[in-house]
């Protein structure tokens, strides 16, 4: 009686472990991730989501349960990598939020409206153009099935990286590279239409000015800028974010060649 219950306890522990090593990467993770991850959310919802995400992806998993050892340094090097890989790949999704702040940034800086300050998904406050544009694309991208991406991206981890692997660094660099180089052009790319505005509108205002140098350009000018900029977010919102929402896909899809 007393063996059997011993392979028992052991078998538990085994599993116990295996599930808390799960929980490491998936709650770096959620504590990162787009919507889930926001500052706005509470600790404790995260912590529940960690804990879903975790009670749902641990058995599609499939891995054999992780024998326990005494040893704490070895405890601590199964740990730190699952940390560091978790860390990783939700910073991957969190560049996308990047790139709707930065389109929201350059669209409100060609527009003049950059000193107007809305509410802020983040720490920082960010103009109001930026701060509709991060909470449209997160509530579009929830009621897309978020958290069914967010699954499949997870479980894709780890096929890329097992379980006690640590990820090649050539490979993390370069996957960083190219994820912060497509943040960037994503980000004026989605604001292009902002910027050739702002051109045109400039463009004019010199050859009124250089034609009616006693007319006041820039006071006739400011009212039409403000009012031309929010006429042009309102047009193009539903492209940028169209857009962008097909990019967070490719890259739950495909972790690694979403980025190229």
């Amino acid at each position: 009686m007393m063996d059997q219950l011993d392979i028992l306890l052991g078998g538990a522990q085994s599993s116990l472990w295996l599930g808390f090593v799960t929980f490491l990467r998936i709650g770096a993770m959620v504590a990162i991730f787009p919507a889930f991850g926001e500052q706005s959310v509470p600790i404790r919802v995260k912590l529940g989501l960690a804990i879903a995400f975790c009670i749902i992806v641990t058995p599609l998993l499939g891995l054999p349960a992780q024998p326990v050892t005494d040893d704490l340094v070895a405890r601590i090097m199964a740990v730190i990598p699952e940390i560091m890989t978790g860390v990783f790949f939700g910073l991957m999704l969190r560049f996308l939020i990047f790139v709707l702040q930065i389109t929201g940034s350059i669209a409100a800086q060609s527009t003049s409206l950059s000193q107007i300050f809305g509410g802020s998904a983040g720490v920082d406050p960010q103009p109001a153009m930026g701060h509709v544009l991060v909470v449209a694309g997160l509530a579009l991208a929830v009621i897309s099935g978020l958290h069914v991406q967010f699954v499949a991206y997870i479980l894709q981890t780890y096929e890329l990286v097992p379980v006690g692997a640590i990820l090649d660094a050539e490979v993390a660099v370069n996957i960083g590279v190219m994820a912060v180089a497509r943040t960037f052009a994503l980000g004026f790319t989605l604001a292009a239409p902002f910027v050739i505005a702002s051109v045109i509108y400039n463009v004019t205002l010199g050859v009124i000015n250089k034609a009616m140098p006693q007319l006041m350009v820039s006071f006739v000018g400011a009212p039409a800028v403000t009012a031309g900029g929010m006429l042009l977010l309102f047009v193009t919102a539903p492209y940028i974010l169209s857009t962008w929402l097909d990019v967070l896909l490719e890259v739950t899809n495909n972790p690694i060649g979403g980025w190229e």
